[in-house]
């Protein structure tokens, strides 16, 4: 089991793609998935408004960037930091990459899929189940999406 303290980079790098989506109107939400040893092989930020694409969910886009840095999908030994809590979509996408554990900041009340509203990660019935760890950095990964919704309304 890994301790909060130990993705306190991870998530500062992640924090640092959450604003940079800002610049595109996303919502700053972003991603790193950390290798084995340590190193950051894939990153990602919200870019569903930058590219169309529904599917840009900031964990989307890093674990296809890791996938192809790895040359292959499975992402064994791998964790996935984010700055909110996962939605089923992208809970899914930890699970099918085969991600050893999953990272999170902010809780996601209306969205969560890894405690909130459903816990698609640790379901019993599927195949591959990662370790979590939440809330590390969730008050700046907080503020991030509440200054920005504040903006938009």
């Amino acid at each position: 089991m890994s301790t909060a303290s130990t993705w306190l980079q991870p998530m500062r790098s992640a924090l640092d793609e959450a604003r940079a989506a800002v610049g595109t109107g996303d919502v700053p939400i972003g991603a790193v998935v950390v290798d084995v040893d340590g190193a950051v092989i894939g990153r990602g930020r919200n870019v569903r408004e930058a590219e169309g694409d529904p599917t840009g969910h900031a964990e989307v886009v890093a674990l296809r960037e890791a996938a192809r840095a790895r040359g292959e999908w499975r992402l064994e030994g791998c964790t996935l930091v984010v700055t909110l809590e996962p939605c089923t979509m992208c809970a899914g996408a930890a699970v099918l990459s085969r991600v050893e554990r999953v990272v999170f900041g902010a809780y996601d009340d209306k969205a969560g899929a890894v405690g909130s509203l459903w816990d698609v990660v640790r379901d019993r019935r599927l195949n591959h189940r990662p370790e979590v760890v939440a809330g590390v950095l969730a008050a700046e990964s907080a503020a991030l999406l509440e200054e920005f919704f504040r903006g938009h309304r």
